[in-house]
């Protein structure tokens, strides 16, 4: 029996290109998106949801139990990026981050538990990044809410042992996708005292994501691991240094963590 698939965010990025990966494997893909009417070309089944309202959450998940009577994999998957000096960042803009980024992963995964509770089974991946390992220079708040997120799905794991459901976080690094074009940027000032650093790193930033890898290796590895019996708590996909950048984190002196990376950035 062909396994049901919810992932959040599928209509772009590595949410379509994982969603149309497990298509492709046999798996019965649900996408969403938060307007699936601009995207009638998707080969996905796109639902109505958007992560910070719960009654579009609970709407698409009563849909997909209605017509499948299941839901074996939940793909956490939506996210938004935002930039800026975190002094200069508008309150209202970090909070809906922490939104979309935390709280919302937060709801879909408390809407479709009592499913899997009632089917004894299911999996949850939430895909975090590489970033919330580490807290970037003017990334701060990303890297926060996607740290949060690791560390809530370690809890998370420990109390739903008892009722057969696993959950894991992936973590990519820079892919090449849209990403960049859906952040919050705070604006460059010219009066500000951040404007060449944030403005120079804006520009690094960038240039990660145009020639980050391919959205394909995260799809294969999203594949590998629903079928693992018990997955790890983390796993992580991208290029070796930025894989490699978490284990010199752990090993190193935070100092001496920190001047490496004001190195990379040019700070």
């Amino acid at each position: 029996m062909s396994k049901v698939v919810l992932i959040t965010g599928g209509s772009s990025g590595i949410g379509k290109s994982i969603g149309e990966y497990l298509l492709d494997n046999g798996f019965i893909v649900y996408g969403t998106s938060r307007n699936p009417q601009n995207y009638s070309e998707s080969k996905l089944s796109l639902l109505e949801l958007d992560v910070k309202n719960t009654k579009t959450i609970h709407a698409a998940i009563k849909t997909i139990i209605e017509k499948e009577g299941r839901i074996d994999v939940l793909i956490n998957n939506a996210g938004a990026g935002i930039t800026g000096a975190i002094e200069e960042l508008p309150e209202v803009e970090i909070k809906a981050n922490f939104d979309t980024n935390f709280f919302g992963p937060i709801n879909v995964i408390k809407a479709v538990l009592p499913q899997m509770r009632k089917q004894h089974s299911g999996l949850i991946i939430n895909i975090t990044s590489i970033a919330g390992y580490m807290g970037l220079p003017y990334r701060g708040i990303y890297s926060a809410s996607k740290g949060a997120l690791e560390l809530v799905t370690e809890a998370f794991r420990m109390e739903l042992k008892d009722f057969n459901i696993n959950m894991t976080n992936i973590a990519p690094g820079d892919f090449a996708t849209n990403i960049a074009a859906g952040r919050y940027h705070a604006p460059l000032l010219d009066n500000s005292p951040y404007k060449k650093p944030y403005g120079d790193t804006l520009k690094l930033m960038n240039t990660h994501v145009d020639s980050g890898s391919d959205p394909l290796m995260m799809a294969q590895a999203v594949l590998k691991v629903i079928h693992i019996k018990n997955p790890k708590v983390h796993y992580k996909v991208g290029a070796f240094m930025q894989k490699f950048s978490i284990v010199l984190k752990r090993i190193l002196p935070d100092t001496v963590y920190e001047k490496m990376l004001m190195k990379h950035y040019k700070l």
